[in-house]
């Protein structure tokens, strides 16, 4: 019983330290982009997306950002913003949306409801036509080139895996911290994938081998790193100067370097 309330406990800190972003807040206030809420339509299902554009003189590819787990928290939109300052098109759909009465992620949070059982409950098809309308909303914007790549962080890490394996126009897929999709999955994939891991995330780790092996077998360009030392969640982590996690100080290293090499991998779209 014991072993049992600590392990609940420590969820509980993980779960509250994920929600708890001012931080993340106050930067996506004091962000120079233009930021707005949009919401694309697949079917009789709406999708609310957050957008946020570059200060750019010609036109961007698009980049749509999958959230973590704790869904579409600040951070992530914060995430969304920081690709725009890179100079591209951000999209984050909030896949939550319709889990609550006219609302998402900050509605379920603000319900008491359970985030990431609400989110494990998705339906992978409604994931993918999410995606699919995001894509195509975003492909269409006048100041897009056309250009459409995707990238996810924890859960949205592993969905951009998959999302890769259903759509063929893909420039690219980005995973940080996720699981591959199965081999057979792996065939249907037309674009690189790039992946971003944490050297103490042996759960999400111990996968980059098999995946490695499969994408070869397949014909299929993966390029894994992994940043020593750090956790899973090293992006959200290694921003965040209110962490207390044993793995803060290589998190913020990690994070660092995988900004500066997603930044680049971008470019070369």
């Amino acid at each position: 019983m014991k072993k049992f309330f600590v392990l609940s406990v420590a969820a509980v800190l993980a779960f509250t330290a994920a929600h708890a972003q001012e931080w993340a807040k106050a930067r996506l206030e004091k962000s120079p982009r233009h930021q707005e809420w949009v919401k694309v339509k697949h079917g009789d299902r709406e999708v609310n997306c957050f957008v946020v554009y570059p200060e750019a003189k010609d036109k961007a590819p698009a980049v749509l950002v999958i959230h973590e787990i704790f869904g579409l928290t600040d951070w992530a939109r914060e995430a969304a913003d920081e690709v725009a300052a890179a100079g591209f098109i951000a999209i984050a759909p909030d896949f939550l949306w319709g889990s609550v009465t006219n609302g998402g992620t900050e509605e379920l949070i603000k319900s008491g409801g359970n985030v990431g059982r609400a989110i494990q409950s998705l339906p992978p098809d409604q994931i993918t036509a999410d995606l699919n309308a995001a894509a195509e909303y975003a492909a269409k914007l006048p100041s897009c080139n056309g250009k459409v790549a995707v990238a996810g962080f924890c859960w949205g890490g592993g969905q951009s895996f998959r999302y890769a394996t259903d759509n063929p126009n893909l420039k690219a897929a980005f995973v940080f911290y996720g699981p591959p999709p199965s081999e057979d999955a792996i065939a249907r994939i037309n674009c690189p994938v790039y992946g971003f891991y944490g050297g103490n995330d042996n759960r999400i780790t111990s996968t980059v081998p098999k995946a490695s092996e499969d994408m070869k077998k397949a014909g299929k360009t993966y390029e894994p790193v992994t940043y020593e030392g750090a956790g899973h969640g090293f992006m959200r982590d290694g921003e965040d100067p209110t962490s207390t996690s044993p793995t803060h100080a290589a998190n913020v290293k990690a994070r660092d370097d995988a900004w500066k090499r997603w930044k680049e991998l971008l470019g070369k779209m």
